[in-house]
């Protein structure tokens, strides 16, 4: 057994993940911006998670005619809780595709937050920490220490690299 850094190796194969370009940067250590929008999106499909579920128990225990609409809606809203849970894992992974997607969650959020806003009682409170966390979230996205660390290049540098 061969011992290289402070990892053990048996046979010279390491446990060790190789890095690739587009997750590692100059500290190798993932920016806190990126692990806190990551926590946005993840907490933006736990509560996509819950109200799919609540959709669907009320229409599974509701009345005949509402039913295969709230079944349905249910459905649907489970389907999209996947979008933000995937991109908060991938957020959390450095995959740089994942900023695509939790900007779309971010962007689809607001139009539900000003519904939200406009509407009576528990909904407006609902309204306002939506619409926090999605332009936190978004604030998070852009920053160029989150785009570094996903290895995203801006318009126009996609061959800086290569041309040094």
């Amino acid at each position: 057994m061969e011992r290289r850094g402070a990892r053990a190796t048996l046979h010279g194969v390491s446990s060790e993940r190789n890095p690739t370009p587009e997750t590692t940067d100059a500290t190798g250590v993932r920016p806190r911006r990126l692990t806190y929008a990551a926590a946005l999106c993840a907490l933006e499909a736990l509560a996509l998670l819950v109200g799919g579920l609540w959709m669907l128990v009320l229409g599974v225990t509701g009345d005949g005619g509402d039913r295969q609409q709230a079944v349905t809606g249910g459905i649907t809203v489970l389907l999209l809780a996947l979008l933000p849970l995937l991109a908060a894992r991938g957020l959390l992974l450095r995959r740089g595709w994942s900023r695509g997607p939790a900007v779309i969650t971010q962007i689809m959020a607001l139009p539900v937050a000003y519904s939200l806003l406009h509407a009576d009682g528990a909904a407006v409170p609902a309204g306002i920490a939506l619409t926090a966390v999605a332009v936190a979230a978004l604030v998070l996205l852009v920053n160029p220490a989150t785009t570094r660390a996903l290895g995203i290049k801006g318009p126009g540098r996609a061959r800086e690299g290569e041309q040094r």
